[in-house]
């Protein structure tokens, strides 16, 4: 067999894993609640090791390594605030928002959990939560169908448009019929392989470097600025909106719904401080791994890599420094990190579709088999969307994350976290927060240049918060 043989070989037999997840999950799954959460009957290690995987994405083994490799040590600003934002999120959200969404009629979904605590009976609050999910879910999904698709293009030589086909077809698939529970199971199995595969990636290029001196001995002969994370390539200083930017993505982890329907699908609330314990340990291995794999392949990979092609730096390497059995499983490690994000915001989305919009607006009685059905059907039309957006192979992992990540932690994260800690919040409050943090990111990110180059999230957030503090002071004193 040729090395390319042997690869499409070892991604043959992961696939048929994960399609035979989707079939078992398939037989345990009888309605909407099991859809949406699995019933609330995940473990400690199911829920740390899923949440991790469905919050990295392909961006972890693409798009981190790719800035690392196009910025240096400037990438230890985004590591740092992806690890302190995720520890937060584990720290002060996870156990109290499991406790209140069953205690708000088991709410479902993030907007069912906001009309609950907030006795909104307009459910204007439940919609207009339910479209920003959607909008921005639709651009997260695209950034993992873009993932995809250049991982088929590489393994299986397919032209782009074909290969993101072939992935997006392989999430839409097991997603469609297994739900929550084919798609924690999966991310358990993906988090344990994207894990396996960035270490052994990092390990044994670091090693070719010559071990930690000889990477930076390799990075100041290509740039010495490489080395210093604060300055840019060019030996400017790297400035605070950059490093407010970077560190601005630890804001949005208590807004994103695919991590925080992992708190609520826990079984038992006490076990969220061991699960914390696993996920940060995943998440630290795993993120510094990652942003190695980024500077290794500076000295390591012949051609130079530049723009979007910056992204394939995994693939390279692990097809340089291993044998192809080997190299395979690496590959497949991308799509499963690809696949445990996606499969997770199609879910999420549907969910919005048929808990929120059908059953919430439209429909109030429909029974649990066709709201199941509704639910599969909108995991189809929002991937066919997605899709659209993933069309162009120029596309960035990191940029389309960026956006849709920023999108969510303005318009939920602070409406969240006030939620769970502030009584005086209300419903008024909260709508203004997501509203106003909502629209702070489409619009801030239409504009550039001078202030306007700093990352969407962080004036998103503070508009957020602002709102939800004022409106709700207003309403409590007109009462």
């Amino acid at each position: 067999m040729t090395d390319n043989s042997i690869i499409v070989s070892t991604f043959v037999v992961y696939l048929l894993a994960v399609l035979g997840i989707g079939v078992v999950a398939w037989r345990r799954t009888n309605n909407l609640r099991d859809y949406i959460l699995g019933g609330r009957s995940l473990g400690k290690w199911v829920t740390a090791l899923s949440a991790q995987a469905s919050d990295m994405s392909g961006w972890l083994l693409l798009g981190l390594p790719g800035y690392a490799y196009l910025a240096g040590l400037d990438s230890v600003w985004l590591l740092s605030g992806l690890l302190i934002g995720t520890y937060l999120n584990w720290k002060f959200v996870a156990e109290r928002l499991r406790r209140a969404t069953e205690r708000y009629g088991d709410a479902l979904t993030l907007p069912d959990y906001f009309e609950s605590r907030f006795g909104d009976r307009s459910r204007v609050l439940r919609l207009v939560s339910a479209i920003f999910i959607l909008v921005f879910f639709t651009f997260y999904t695209s950034s993992g169908l873009v993932a995809g698709g250049k991982l088929f293009e590489s393994v299986f030589g397919l032209p782009y448009l074909w290969a993101v086909t072939a992935g997006g077809l392989t999430v839409v698939l097991y997603t469609f019929f297994g739900g929550f529970l084919a798609v924690s199971w999966t991310d358990f199995l993906q988090g344990c392989l994207m894990f396996m595969a960035l270490v052994a990636v990092t390990v044994v290029g670091v090693d070719v470097s010559g071990g930690f001196s000889g990477l930076g001995a390799s990075l100041e002969a290509v740039n010495p600025n490489l080395l210093n994370p604060m300055i840019t390539l060019t030996g400017e200083p790297l400035g605070w909106i950059t490093i407010v930017s970077l560190l601005g993505w630890g804001l949005g982890y208590a807004g994103q719904p695919h991590i925080l329907a992992r708190f609520m699908a826990i079984h038992r609330p006490e076990d969220i401080g061991a699960a914390r314990l696993i996920a940060m340990g995943w998440v630290s291995i795993a993120l510094v791994a990652a942003t190695l794999v980024g500077l290794v392949g500076i000295g390591l990979v012949p051609q130079p890599l530049q723009g979007a092609d910056s992204e394939k730096v995994f693939m390279l390497l692990a097809r340089l420094l291993f044998h192809p059995v080997v190299a395979g499983i690496c590959l497949a490690g991308i799509l499963a990190a690809v696949m445990s994000t996606a499969d997770s915001q199609l879910l999420v989305a549907s969910s919005a579709v048929s808990e929120d919009f059908y059953k919430g607006m439209l429909r109030p009685n429909a029974g649990r088999v066709e709201l199941l059905w509704v639910g599969r059907l909108a995991v189809a039309a929002i991937a066919l969307v997605a899709f659209y957006l993933a069309r162009d192979p120029e596309s960035k992992v990191l940029d389309l994350v960026a956006y849709a990540w920023a999108g969510f932690g303005a318009a939920f994260a602070p409406a969240i976290v006030l939620s769970l800690y502030w009584e005086g919040m209300s419903r008024n409050g909260a709508l203004a927060g997501v509203l106003g943090g909502g629209l702070t990111v489409i619009i801030w990110k239409q504009l550039s240049g001078g202030i306007f180059d700093l990352y969407e999230i962080v004036p998103g957030v503070l508009v957020s918060v602002a709102c939800i503090l004022v409106f709700s002071k207003i309403e409590n004193r007109s009462r």
